[in-house]
């Protein structure tokens, strides 16, 4: 397969040498490597309606719980992006609004068979702190277990009561990441309905901290039949977006810095002469040796389609 001189490092699936412009192939989105996720379902009482009667009226039916399909479908997405396979799952907002009832570590194979009918207790409030002193205590033991990054994914239905500490508290920890005391983490918070304050969401996904970046992102979902599609959106976003990478030469120059989003075909000149460069995400280093000038169009590769025919190639990477 491929060429015979090549020798293909992971991450990368597929490196051509078109006389000194390289394009290199991501086999899988490397900022995700290490990566443990949790998700915390809010359990406000306004939420009571969305997850449906219990009891004996859930057995009368008519009533669905809209969230649990939601649930199962996230968890099952989510398990796919973590380091095992399983993710700490919790209701938050639960008995005076700054409760949490962990549900557990779910694993995403048996997502389906999760029931999701609620807290126990309806919160009488929304308050977030707790959920991140969770997620941060939490992670600093999976830190021990291989954990290289975070994710927590926050579902919300209702203003929150205590966004100046979730600021001051994201300053906080935004510290602790650069200091190297905490793996690079990420926020991903979820609105659903009309009771949402989107611009309060605004207000703390916006702040970018010192050498980390923002922490936070947010979307607006009006159904919560359209919130698990939504968080694969912006989870997707989230783990390339945080990162970025920096391209460099055998030397240690910098040949290309992607600011955001890694694509998924890297294109970059490097000097002549040049035997190998290394792409540089979030800490980790990948160095990969440069194949040979490719001379033709490389007909005898097995995966022809990335090399459209002349005419319809890209002019020279700046097309979207």
């Amino acid at each position: 397969m491929g060429h015979k001189h090549e020798t293909i490092v992971k991450p990368f699936s597929d490196v051509h040498n078109k006389g000194g412009t390289i394009l290199a192939t991501l086999l899988h989105d490397p900022t995700v490597e290490g990566l443990d996720v949790a998700l915390y379902m809010d359990g406000s009482a306004s939420m009571e309606g969305e997850y449906g009667p219990r009891g004996i009226l859930a057995k009368l039916g008519g009533v669905r719980n809209t969230v649990e399909p939601q649930m199962q479908w996230m968890l099952e997405y989510l398990a796919s992006k973590d380091k095992d396979g399983v993710l700490r799952v919790a209701y938050w907002a639960t008995g005076d609004g700054s409760q949490l009832e962990v549900v557990g570590d779910l694993t995403g194979p048996d997502a389906k068979n999760y029931k999701f009918p609620g807290p126990q207790y309806f919160g009488k409030g929304t308050v977030m702190l707790p959920v991140l002193r969770d997620y941060v205590s939490y992670i600093k033991t999976q830190v021990e277990k291989g954990a290289k990054r975070g994710l927590a994914v926050i579902i919300t239905d209702s203003q929150v009561y205590d966004a100046a500490d979730i600021k001051a508290y994201s300053a906080q920890v935004a510290k602790e990441i650069e200091a190297g005391r905490l793996p690079r983490l990420n926020f991903v918070l979820v609105g659903v309905g009309s009771q949402i304050d989107e611009e309060q969401m605004e207000e703390i996904c916006h702040e970018e901290y010192p050498g980390v970046g923002h922490l936070w992102c947010h979307r607006v979902a009006d159904r919560m039949e359209e919130m698990a599609e939504l968080v694969a959106v912006l989870v997707d976003e989230t783990m390339t977006v945080a990162a970025g990478g920096t391209i460099y030469d055998d030397k240690g120059a910098v040949v290309k810095r992607y600011e955001s989003r890694l694509p998924a075909v890297l294109e970059f000149k490097v000097p002549p002469g040049c035997t190998a460069f290394t792409l540089e995400i979030g800490g980790q280093k990948f160095t990969q040796p440069i194949p040979d000038e490719d001379h033709h169009d490389d007909d005898d590769d097995d995966d022809d389609d990335d090399h459209a025919p002349p005419a319809t190639k890209r002019s020279s990477g700046h097309g979207h």
